[in-house]
């Protein structure tokens, strides 16, 4: 790599490993979403890649990975095994946290240097791209301090995906088949990203020549794309009325136009990517017809997050949400503002000095808001060791194993980490580490989540409406949709027989407002473990065991339809004595089943016709990859 390049490129790494061990450090991050990250890249490694894989841990069971997107998971386990299991649980993902910060800035900066031509010419670009925040799920404090990983390995991958088609774009390149996976990784990290990738791909071949044969081309790298996705997306289209929509974020007005006034970098990245726009092109200069996409992006992106808030989301279309989907937007006003600024410094001043100015510029502008997070500050960062100590996990895990047969309640998310009474104030989910820790299963005591069973703990109900009120907002307030300090004793033991309740963890704040568990004739026995108190049935109750992949058993109460307390999905089967059972979704998203005579019932689960379709059509598109690539190489 030429000087030029390789001194801007390793300030920008200095910078960026000084904040990442600063925040991240040498132990496990567990501030909000952490924990159950980590949760959910044990569970590949448990229970096997397959992402209709049941997860028994969670929320009555749910086929985890199947509804949430899998490639953050997918890339701890491909990391696990690449160092022959030598990294443990924990130092994958503490791993794969440091890429997922670094990430977006290193994938900035390759494709303006390359535009550009000089490594300090994009280093102001690549530097918002690091740093950047501003309430976006990709940022600083979404995508690394509250742990939306995913979302931010992705938003990393958009940059990737433009540097894979420059060759193209600029005319004469082959057919850039490296697009192709990175569009699937796209979609297997984020999907909400799909919409500025596509956008990528269709502006890539607007300005490119002939149209018509670039057009065709792009409709080919992305029909193969989403071939090699069809392993997750045929079973997830398939199965959707099985899952909730996620609809607690919404973009409005008044946020934007806070962004605008309270931020004051905001309308100066604005500027210079509206130079960007307006800028003559001579398109026979190098890299002329990639400055038109970036231009390009940033209107579009504008446009189809609007279209998404204003159209599709009052229709109920909730699945893509505007305020993910502006993610993209955000990156293409980087991008194309980072552009602006290489191309005025390149006439004005010299690089190196000129990138100086900027970024110094751009750390005042960023000061008085929140678009950019330049350094952690290490309270609001907390650590394993200094949370279990705190919290004295060790003593409430050791509980929770003695405990009576059943699952554990937690009638909170998580667990505040500050005191206030804010929704919002430092907290974490370490909680959902449960199973990992004791070997039971939860339910709640982790992050807003899509499944029924976890629609019936927020609202009172497992219907099919999208889930709209995060959590936390939840938390210390409300339990199966009545206020804490409304809800008696019988309707909360309705709950707790139907979701196999054996012991329930609650917070010592929420005591007093929680009379449902004052002199509960149920659960009686109170182990006291500040800052918890754990509340235990007399004796325990049944929910199916696991007797080996795939296969679990359960009593059977005999008669008419009864509840086997755990959640319906289309892939169970009931078997007693060798005859199939029938089987129904019960009121409250539950399995339910019609056993007879028989006194013990066996639950076998496995892939069904979508998945195998998926996996089918994963194949064809892999095979297709193949051949586009050697057809690469035989032009």
């Amino acid at each position: 790599m030429a000087r030029g390049r390789l001194l801007p490129l390793a300030a920008l790494l200095a910078y960026g490993l000084a904040f990442a061990w600063a925040a991240l450090g040498g132990s496990l991050l567990v501030a909000d979403d952490h924990p159950g990250q980590l949760y959910r890249l044990w569970h590949v490694l448990t229970r096997g890649p397959a992402p209709w894989a049941w997860n028994a841990g969670w929320w009555t069971g749910y086929p985890e990975l199947q509804f949430y997107p899998p490639g953050f998971a997918y890339a701890g386990a491909l990391l696990h095994y690449a160092t022959l299991t030598s990294l443990s649980v924990d130092a994958t993902y503490q791993t794969l946290l440091w890429i997922a910060y670094l990430a977006p800035g290193l994938t900035t900066f390759l494709v303006l240097a390359r535009l550009l031509g000089n490594g300090w010419l994009a280093l102001p670009g690549a530097f918002v791209a690091l740093t950047f925040s501003a309430g976006a799920a990709s940022g600083v404090e979404g995508g690394v301090h509250a742990g939306m990983v995913g979302a931010r390995l992705a938003w990393a991958l958009l940059p990737l995906l433009l540097l894979a088609l420059i060759r193209w774009v600029e005319g004469g390149g082959p057919l850039p088949r490296l697009a192709v996976p990175i569009l699937a990784a796209i979609v297997l990290t984020h999907p909400a990203q799909l919409p500025t990738a596509v956008a990528l791909v269709l502006l890539a071949a607007h300005v490119a020549e002939p149209r018509r044969e670039r057009f065709r081309a792009a409709a080919g790298i992305l029909a193969v794309a989403a071939a090699l996705t069809g392993f997750w997306t045929v079973p997830l289209l398939a199965r959707l009325p099985h899952t909730r929509a996620l609809a607690w974020g919404e973009l409005t007005f008044r946020a934007a136009v806070d962004a605008f006034m309270r931020q004051p970098l905001v309308p100066v990245l604005l500027a210079f990517a509206v130079l960007v726009v307006f800028a003559r092109r001579d398109l026979s200069a190098p890299g002329a017809r990639t400055e038109g996409v970036i231009a390009r992006l940033f209107p579009v992106m504008v446009a189809v997050t609007l279209l998404d808030r204003m159209a599709l989301e009052p229709l109920g279309i909730r699945w893509l949400p505007a305020d993910r989907i502006v993610d993209g937007a955000w990156l293409a006003l980087i991008l194309a503002a980072g552009l602006g600024w290489g191309r005025l410094c390149r006439r004005l001043v010299r690089p190196a000095p000129g990138a100086l100015i900027a970024i110094g510029l751009t750390v005042l502008l960023a000061l008085p808001g929140t678009t950019l997070v330049l350094w952690p500050r290490a309270a609001e960062w907390p650590k394993l060791p200094a949370t279990e100590r705190g919290l004295r996990l060790a003593d409430l895990w050791a509980a929770i194993r003695r405990a009576p047969e059943g699952r554990v309640l937690f009638p909170r998310s998580g667990v505040p980490l500050v005191h206030g009474t804010a929704w919002y104030r430092l907290h974490t989910h370490l909680t959902a580490l449960t199973p990992m820790m004791t070997g039971r299963a939860i339910v709640n005591g982790t992050f807003t989540h899509p499944s029924p069973a976890a629609a019936l703990v927020y609202r009172g109900d497992a219907g099919r409406a999208a889930i709209t009120t995060l959590v936390e907002r939840l938390d210390g307030r409300s339990l199966f949709g009545r206020p804490l300090d409304a809800l008696d004793a019988t309707t909360f033991n309705a709950y707790a027989d139907r979701l196999g309740i054996g012991a329930v963890v609650v917070l010592d704040e929420d005591l007093p407002r929680l009379r449902a568990l004052e002199d509960n004739a149920v659960f009686g026995r109170r182990v006291t473990l500040p800052p918890f108190t754990v509340f235990e049935r007399g004796t325990g109750i049944a929910i199916p065991r696991e007797t080996a992949p795939g296969r679990w058993q359960v009593a059977a109460s005999g008669g008419g339809w009864a509840s086997a307390r755990i959640a319906y999905y289309p892939l169970w089967q009931a078997r007693a004595s060798g005859t199939r059972l029938p089987v129904r979704r019960g009121e409250w998203g539950d399995l339910e089943i019609q056993a007879g005579r028989a006194t013990t019932v066996e639950l076998v689960y496995g892939a069904a016709l979508a998945e195998k379709l998926g996996l089918a059509v994963s194949a064809a598109g892999l095979s297709a990859w193949g051949a586009l690539a050697m057809r690469r190489r035989a032009g």
